[in-house]
C-alpha cells in the first residue's frame, strides 16, 4: 500500500507544480523553515517543479526571508493539502541555488512580476529534497523514510 499511496503522492505533487499543472495556473503548498531563533515558520509558495517525491523546486529572491533562512538552517517540510482530501507532508532538507542553468530550467512566467528574467542575480531556486514522508490520501495513510537513492534527478546533482 505504500508504494501506490507514494505514487498518488508523486501524481498530486506533479499536477500542483507551474510546470506540470494546468496552464495559467499558480498553485501553492505550504513550506516550513526555521528561522534565525530556531522557531519554526511556514509560507505559502508555488512549486516549479517536481521529480516524484524525492524533491520539489520553487523560485524566490536570493535576499529572500527565506533563502536567508534556508543559508542558515537547510531542514525543511513541505505541505500539500487541498479541502480535505489529501495531505501530503514531506520532511528533509533544502537548498538554495544560483546556477544559471537551473534558474533557466525553473522559470515561470509569473516570475516576470519579479524578475527581469532568469539571469537576474537577484533570483534563486530552492530545492527541497525530501527525506521522511506522511501521506494521507484517499483515507489511507503512509509514513516513512524516503530510500535515497544518489542519481542525476535532482537539479543540484545534476550540475
Amino acid at each position: 500500500m505504500s508504494k501506490e499511496l507514494i505514487e498518488k503522492a508523486e501524481y498530486l505533487i506533479q499536477q500542483n507544480t507551474v510546470h506540470s499543472g494546468p496552464e495559467g495556473s499558480y498553485p501553492y503548498c505550504v513550506l516550513a523553515l526555521i528561522d534565525k531563533d530556531g522557531v519554526p515558520t511556514a509560507s505559502t509558495i508555488t512549486p516549479a517543479k517536481s521529480h516524484g517525491i524525492q524533491w520539489i523546486s520553487f523560485c524566490t529572491g536570493f535576499g529572500s526571508t527565506k533563502a536567508k533562512r534556508i543559508l542558515n538552517n537547510s531542514n525543511a517540510s513541505v505541505c500539500f493539502n487541498t479541502g480535505g482530501t489529501y495531505n501530503i507532508t514531506l520532511k528533509g532538507w533544502i537548498e538554495v541555488s544560483t546556477n544559471p542553468e537551473i534558474k533557466q530550467e525553473m522559470w515561470y512566467s509569473g516570475m516576470g512580476n519579479h524578475f527581469s528574467g532568469p539571469d537576474d542575480p537577484g533570483y534563486c531556486t530552492l530545492i527541497f529534497h525530501t527525506t521522511k514522508y506522511n501521506l494521507w490520501i484517499d483515507c489511507e495513510e503512509a509514513v516513512g523514510d524516503l530510500d535515497i537513492v544518489q542519481s542525476n534527478d535532482s537539479p543540484a546533482q545534476a550540475r
